[in-house]
């Protein structure tokens, strides 16, 4: 028996996947530019190729990621995936070995039993039957996960899951059917011819016991094959195109290749590689803290594949990269959504995307308006010429405190510093880049650059982390840029400034800007702990929550906004610390009104741990001495 009409449904959808994620590839591939095209050939044939192998297996099949930070979840997405290749690669070798002929066609192995019913009566045969049923058992028991998980997400430790529309749910519900089939079929085949294993034969003997198993089992082939064949069709038009997608993005990424800031055909490979497992609407605060649950990354990207305008969802963002930093395929979410931000509030943002690399498509995107600011009313600097300059920032103005004890530390540490905008100055352009004005901003940032360029200063200190990313990532600048957190620490270190311990505790909020966003977690860390005795809050680091005052966010209400900062402050000071810390002057300005806990700018701390030369206080080491940093987080 060589052919049965039941296998025309699998290999009319596999075939026809193939052949799309071949042809689908190869356009992506002739869209890339040049540069990213030679990255990605010399990745093919280079050390990135070991290391997207590596990251398929540790992620794309074990989910490695997700199962480090959510067991349940992490072994569901792992039965499915890695059980699913599994039973592909083993039932290709028992074709291969136990059929009649090698190198069988697909249908071969998928339907092995259908074809080789007395397969595994002993022996060898037997063993790998076991092997089979284990690894089936694996599967199904990832299935009844998933599918408790529709319904009850707390079952996997989440709190929401993605609303699905109609033909994701076909697609979904095909995808259920594919093992719950296989069992069936495989189990009335093995009842019929007397075996099976612990989970096929077991099963296959109970019903052959009271139904006509012959007659049973074909009709659960049909079944498996209808339920595959739908599935592979439904690929490119559902969610589930990232299973093939997310192959070519791996190696895209390791080889280099980024999002920048133009639609493109990586971005359109990160928008498909999307499984909309959910993960990013569990960690948004404007979820769990706002009650918002419609804007989060999978909606953005779901409403980017389905040719939707998402400019609502694009603008109601903090932007704080919660969702960065646990996206399990690593898709770069803020920067998709920046790009998003940059096509204008009535954008159709899928044709934009397209529209780069397929010229005959139609733009759907009205024309943005012209308003082009002009900015010279901004005055002729000319700052006085100092090896440090320290940009306060406009959050800075606006909380005083913070540039006052920037004053003192710097005064008290003996640098020839200039303090460039003690009068006010022009903005340095991020909240225009937020907001997708980029023109905008760079007038700011060129006006900036003179200034800084005329002060012949080699360190540029900040107190805003938001000035901070800027000034290190769009700004060009022959200058070292330093958050003011980092500059401190490197004061205490080289004996420049002497400091009392405060004997106090301290609970620290790590700025989503300056953290997550910038990568600097240790230095504000270690600069507490010289004065004081710093608390864990379970928010550490990568893991932070932002304090809902982002200027990121062009659409949520001010009590919005407030329930987000009381929500992450009552989480910040559950050790009822004597100081909420932080190292962002709008962080400092958000949490204020939301905590009774004093919050302070780690200026302010050390500020009031300095010890002035020549003071009544002033008992310890010579200033040039160096100093030992503590050992860690009590």
């Amino acid at each position: 028996m060589q052919f049965e009409p039941f296998i025309i449904p699998f290999n009319i959808g596999l075939y026809f996947i193939l052949i799309y994620a071949v042809a689908r590839s190869i356009t992506w591939f002739r869209a890339l530019s040049r540069a990213d095209k030679l990255r990605l050939q010399r990745g093919f044939f280079g050390k990135a190729f070991g290391q997207s192998l590596k990251e398929i297996f540790l992620e794309s099949l074990i989910h490695r990621k997700i199962l480090k930070s959510n067991f349940r979840l992490g072994y569901m997405h792992m039965s499915l995936a890695f059980g699913w290749f599994l039973l592909i690669l083993f039932g290709t070798i028992e074709a291969d070995i136990f059929g009649e002929a090698h190198l069988n066609p697909p249908y071969k192995a998928i339907f092995f039993k259908f074809f080789n019913p007395v397969h595994g009566r002993m022996g060898i045969e037997a063993a790998y039957t076991f092997l089979m049923d284990l690894i089936l058992a694996f599967i199904l028991s990832g299935l009844i996960l998933a599918v408790i998980k529709r319904f009850y997400s707390p079952v996997v430790g989440m709190k929401r899951t993605t609303k699905l529309k109609s033909l994701d749910k076909v697609a979904l519900i095909s995808l259920w059917l594919i093992f719950p089939s296989r069992l069936l079929a495989e189990s009335f085949t093995s009842g019929a011819y007397g075996t099976g294993s612990f989970l096929t034969g077991t099963i296959g003997s109970a019903l052959a016991s009271f139904l006509p198993a012959i007659e049973m089992a074909y009709p659960f082939w049909w079944l498996y094959s209808l339920s595959l064949g739908t599935f592979f069709i439904l690929l490119p038009l559902t969610r589930y195109m990232h299973i093939p997608t997310e192959l070519f993005l791996i190696f895209a990424r390791n080889s280099g290749i980024r999002t920048g800031d133009q639609p493109g055909a990586f971005q359109e490979m990160q928008i498909y590689s999307c499984s909309s497992c959910g993960i990013c609407i569990d960690v948004c605060q404007l979820n769990f803290a706002a009650g918002i649950t419609n804007i989060q990354s999978a909606y953005l990207l779901k409403g980017l594949r389905n040719d939707n305008d998402v400019s609502e969802i694009a603008n109601n963002c903090l932007m704080c990269g919660r969702c960065d930093e646990k996206c399990p395929v690593g898709i770069e979410l803020t920067p998709i959504r920046m790009i998003a931000r940059r096509a204008g509030d009535t954008v159709k943002s899928k044709s934009n995307i397209l529209q780069r690399y397929f010229p005959q498509r139609p733009a759907v995107i009205p024309a943005r308006p012209a308003i082009s600011p002009s900015y010279s009313w901004l005055p002729d600097t000319r700052p006085a010429k100092a090896d440090v300059i320290y940009f306060a920032g406009c959050m800075t103005h606006l909380t005083p405190a913070i540039k006052i004890a920037m004053v003192k530390i710097l005064d008290a540490s003996g640098v020839n510093y200039s303090f460039i905008d003690e009068d006010g100055g022009a903005c340095c352009g991020r909240p225009l880049m937020l907001a997708g004005q980029d023109r905008e901003a760079r007038e700011l940032i060129n006006y900036n650059s003179q200034s800084i360029w005329k002060s012949g200063a080699k360190t540029l200190v900040t107190s805003c982390p938001i000035c901070y990313k800027v000034f290190k990532e769009s700004y060009y600048l022959d200058v070292e840029v330093l958050h003011h957190t980092q500059f401190i620490r490197r004061l205490i270190l080289d004996g420049s400034v002497k400091l009392n311990f405060l004997r106090q505790t301290v609970a620290y909020h790590t700025p989503c800007e300056l953290g997550r966003r910038s990568g600097v977690y240790d230095d504000p860390k270690r600069v507490l702990m010289h004065v004081s005795r710093l608390l864990k809050t379970g928010f550490e680091d990568e893991n932070s929550l932002c304090c809902g005052g982002s200027l990121g966010n062009t659409r949520i209400s001010y009590q919005e906004k407030n329930k987000i900062a009381r929500d992450a402050a009552a989480e910040l000071t559950k050790e009822n610390p004597d100081i909420l810390a932080t190292a962002c002057p709008l962080c400092k300005k958000t949490f204020a009104g939301a905590t009774s806990t004093r919050v302070a700018d780690i200026a302010e701390i050390v500020a009031e741990a300095l010890v002035i030369p020549g003071s009544v206080k002033d008992t310890s080491e010579s200033k040039t001495s160096k100093i030992k940093e503590p050992a860690g987080i009590n």
